[in-house]
């Protein structure tokens, strides 16, 4: 094989293509989220997006599940809800025994 051949033998063989990053899922929000699945370091983040995405699907009211322990889940749960432009209101959910809070979200956000 010629100097020419191996050229273009080596131009036959496509460069391998790096691995391509998986597109990320859509999930169908319904009216309660389980934060226990997610990092607690990641918590105020999900309720955020959440919240946006509840929101804009039409939600009024949710329920976040974060669960009773010794309530450092709730605690960070409702200061991210405290503060939330799209919160009308929140309380602790009754039958939950503290392990769980319901969330009235507003009509539009900052109301």
């Amino acid at each position: 094989m010629g100097i020419s051949e191996k050229q273009n033998h080596r131009d036959a063989i496509p460069d391998p293509q790096p691995p391509s990053t998986p597109d990320p899922y859509c999930v169908a929000i319904e009216d309660s989220i389980d934060l226990h699945a997610f990092a607690p370091r990641d918590i105020p983040s999900v309720v955020d997006e959440y919240l946006r995405a509840a929101h804009e699907a039409g939600l009024r009211a949710v329920r976040l599940i974060h669960g009773r322990g010794i309530g450092v889940q709730r605690a960070r749960v409702q200061q991210v809800l405290r503060d939330h432009p799209l919160v009308a209101s929140f309380a602790d959910a009754p039958e939950s025994h503290l392990g769980a809070t319901v969330v009235r979200l507003a009509m539009e956000a900052g109301l």
